[in-house]
């Protein structure tokens, strides 16, 4: 057996799994921050979705996961994601991880939006994230296959001459970079969140893994559809506290600043409506002036403390008591539903690199992601992408020169982010877009091509593509659905083409 390693990036629960699920094979994992730290697997609150209870299976987790969709969920990859979850969460079980049962041993589950059973596991309330990473983290420790190097700032991808990836650059430190060469480079870097000027995520997470790929030719898929939860904690902290979906699958309800419920007129399934509808919902209330706010005081009142302890502690520390007031939310960029085009396996299409997790883009999540279907996914594609690992042959890949990448400076990161948020949030139009695009343009004149640029600029110009309303994705100038619902995809050379026409066109008019 070779002694170059499995390459992955990223310590979040898809990386964890992965490396996990790749013994005997060695893997080396890459965090730039302390191991399994600066994940937003740490950050989740609902739990994991997977059809455990007496009243569910997962032939009808996978019809929900569709009908959430709006159209572009890939039907055989929502069945396998659903029959697999359910092992995966019993896996994760065994090694530790205390999801809450009833005293007679049946899962305790939540209901969360746009779920027709309730099915996703907790622990803690709201608590899942941290006891999953605490126990995957332990794991990984103990796993003499894996060697984690934190701290370790990836600065890109070495492509493999002939096409393909043979490894990854990494940030040596006094303007020196190093090449660390790979059996199988596999990205679990989450998501783009940090693009936005209001986020649930960790602010780094800015697309960088999509960049990356799209350098050796990756195709990304959907990326237009980017997940606002509807209920992030409104107090001015960026990125910002969650006020978990499972509140509302306890009976909380939204209300305005005068105290009236708004979501019974807009759906029949109210505060349970799919969470592309929600946010639209809450977004306008927050624009018009009217207010919005989760009011949890009958649904849990004195419970809190004990049964949500995440959301109330970030509340206290606002000055907000949720047991006696309600909680101001607002919709915040929390999950993207687009990615990298690959397989439930991981597989990209370039040979040597894989993608799991959120960076990828399987057909599982479609326009508007199925609450609590992330972290299922994560598990059902590390499990499966470390097995294929675990059993592939070496091969050894020839590397190339990597293309350089610059860091956004702080000021043009800001404005980025003002206006991805004004142009490509919650809803959009083709002027604002247009707009967008201008803004990500000048950027790159002043400061060069960024991973940040690379990955708004697939965002921004996939959204203008699409001239209708599906999912997440809402143009207030095209506010109906087509009549054929059909997935996006781009490459790096399509951006760089229509970055050309436009410009063109420019010159011209």
């Amino acid at each position: 057996m070779s002694s170059r390693p499995i390459i992955v990036v990223g310590s979040g629960i898809a990386g964890l799994w992965t490396a996990l699920h790749a013994a005997p094979a060695p893997v080396l994992m890459l965090t730039s921050g302390a191991f399994g730290r600066q994940s937003a697997t740490e950050w989740a609150q609902g739990g994991i979705a997977a059809a455990l209870g007496e009243d569910d299976d997962p032939g009808q987790h996978a019809a929900d996961t569709v009908a959430a969709g709006a159209g572009l969920v890939d039907a055989a990859v929502a069945r396998r994601l659903a029959t697999g979850s359910v092992d995966q969460v019993r896996a994760l079980e065994r090694l530790g991880v205390g999801f809450e049962h009833h005293e007679d041993g049946r899962w305790a589950l939540s209901r969360e939006a746009a779920h027709s059973r309730a099915r996703v596991a907790r622990v803690g309330g709201d608590r899942a994230g941290t006891a999953i990473i605490n126990a995957l983290i332990s794991a990984v420790e103990r796993a003499d296959h894996v060697t984690v190097r934190e701290h370790a700032s990836v600065l890109g991808l070495v492509p493999a001459a002939g096409g393909g990836c043979a490894g990854v650059v990494v940030d040596a430190g006094g303007g020196r970079c190093e090449k660390l060469s790979a059996r199988a480079t596999v990205l679990a870097t989450g998501g783009l969140g940090g693009l936005y000027a209001l986020t649930t995520n960790p602010p780094g997470n800015q697309g960088q893994g999509l960049a990356w790929a799209t350098r050796l030719g990756a195709v990304v898929r959907d990326a237009e559809f980017v997940q606002f939860h509807p209920t992030a904690i409104d107090i001015g902290r960026n990125p910002a506290p969650l006020a978990t979906e499972a509140l509302r699958g306890e009976g909380a309800v939204l209300i305005d600043r005068r105290g009236k419920r708004f979501m019974p007129a807009l759906h029949p399934d109210a505060e349970l409506a799919p969470r592309d509808v929600v946010a639209r919902a809450v977004h306008r209330q927050v624009q018009s002036g009217a207010g919005a706010y989760l009011d949890a005081r009958e649904a849990v009142g004195a419970a809190f403390p004990e049964t949500f302890q995440a959301v109330f502690r970030a509340c206290m520390a606002a000055g907000i008591d949720p047991r006696r007031e309600p909680i101001p939310v607002a919709p915040a960029a929390h999950y993207h539903m687009g990615g990298i085009a690959a397989d439930l396996d991981g597989s990209t299409g370039i040979r040597g690199l894989f993608a799991v997790g959120e960076v990828s883009c399987t057909g599982a999540h479609g326009a508007n992601r199925l609450a609590s279907n992330s972290l299922a996914e994560a598990l059902v594609m590390g499990a499966r992408a470390g097995q294929v690992l675990a059993n592939a042959t070496d091969q050894a890949l020839r590397s190339a020169e990597p293309g350089r990448s610059v860091a956004l400076p702080r000021e043009s990161l800001d404005r980025l982010r003002s206006a991805m948020n004004a142009h490509a949030g919650v809803e959009r139009d083709e002027n604002g877009l247009v707009r967008l695009l201008d803004v990500i343009e000048d950027l790159e004149r002043k400061d060069g091509l960024s991973d940040a640029l690379v990955a708004a600029r697939l965002i921004a110009l996939a959204a203008l593509k699409r001239r209708e309303s599906r999912g997440a994705h809402f143009r207030t100038d095209y506010p109906e659905p087509a009549a054929e619902a059909r997935s996006s995809r781009l490459t790096l050379e399509d951006a760089a083409s229509a970055r050309t026409e436009r410009t063109t066109g420019s010159e011209r008019s």
